[in-house]
C-alpha cells in the first residue's frame, strides 16, 4: 500500500453494511402510513441518503409545512432498525479489504452509534472497527460539513487531511469528504456513479473488492 496516505475513512450505511435499499424502503412506508408522502426508492435515494436522522425529520418539516407527528421519530427508529436487525448483511467483499488493507482505518457515519453497533456486531465487521467509530452525533455540524471527518482524523492520529482516504456511497458525503480536503472514492454499488462524480468525488468504482488495487493504483 502506498505511504502517500496515512488513513481510510469508511462511511457505515452502503459501504460497510448493505443497510440503504431496506432503511429506505422502511422509511418510505413509515412517511406514507404518517405523513401521507409518497416517494419512491429513487426519490428516497436521491433526498434522504447520507444525511442523519435528525436532518431527515428537517426535511419532512420542511415538506409538509410543520413539525412531523412524534410518532414519525419513534417509528423511524423502530421500524428501521426492526428491519436492519432482521435483514442487515455486509457488503460483499468488505470483509476482505478490512483483512487487506495495509494502512489504518476507521469509520465516520451519519448513523447513530446504536445503529452502528447493531449493524456492525449483526454482520461480524465490529470486530474490525471498534473503538474506532466516530458518528455526526460527535460533531456540531453533519455531513456535507467537513466536520465528522477532520474529527475522525484527528481521533486517528492523523493531522494532514490530504493524507487521508475516504470512502463513501452518498453526494452528501462525497462532498463533506472533499470539502476536509481528503482524497474520496465514491462507491456506485446503488447510488448512480455521475452523481458521485458530480459531487466531487475522485474515484468512483462499483465493486468492493477492487479498492485496495485502485487504493494503491491512484495513490
Amino acid at each position: 500500500m502506498s505511504q502517500a496516505f496515512d488513513l481510510i475513512i469508511f462511511d457505515c450505511d452502503g459501504v460497510l453494511v448493505d443497510s440503504e435499499r431496506v432503511a429506505n424502503e422502511v422509511f418510505a412506508r413509515v412517511l406514507d402510513e404518517v405523513c401521507g408522502l409518497q416517494f419512491t426508492l429513487d426519490d428516497m435515494f436521491d433526498t434522504f441518503v447520507g444525511h442523519s436522522r435528525a436532518q431527515c425529520l428537517q426535511k419532512v418539516e420542511t415538506m409538509i409545512g410543520a413539525p412531523p407527528p412524534p410518532e414519525l421519530d419513534l417509528r423511524y427508529q423502530r421500524d428501521i432498525n426492526d428491519a436492519l436487525e432482521k435483514t442487515v448483511r455486509a457488503i460483499d467483499g468488505i470483509e476482505t479489504v478490512l483483512q487487506t488493507v495495509q494502512l489504518p482505518y476507521c469509520v465516520a457515519s451519519s448513523g447513530a452509534h446504536d445503529k452502528m453497533k447493531m449493524t456492525l456486531g449483526k454482520t461480524g465487521l465490529m470486530r474490525y472497527l471498534e473503538g474506532n467509530i466516530f458518528s455526526t452525533s460527535d460533531v456540531e455540524r453533519g455531513k456535507p460539513h467537513p466536520d465528522i471527518y477532520l474529527h475522525a482524523a484527528r481521533s486517528m492520529g492523523v493531522t494532514d487531511p490530504a493524507r487521508c482516504i475516504v470512502v463513501e456511497d452518498s453526494p452528501i458525503g462525497v462532498s463533506g469528504a472533499v470539502a476536509a480536503g481528503m482524497r474520496v472514492f465514491g462507491f456506485a454499488e446503488l447510488m448512480p456513479a455521475a452523481r458521485l462524480h458530480a459531487a466531487g468525488a475522485h474515484h468512483v468504482f462499483e465493486r468492493m473488492p477492487d479498492l485496495p488495487d485502485l487504493i494503491i493504483t491512484y495513490a
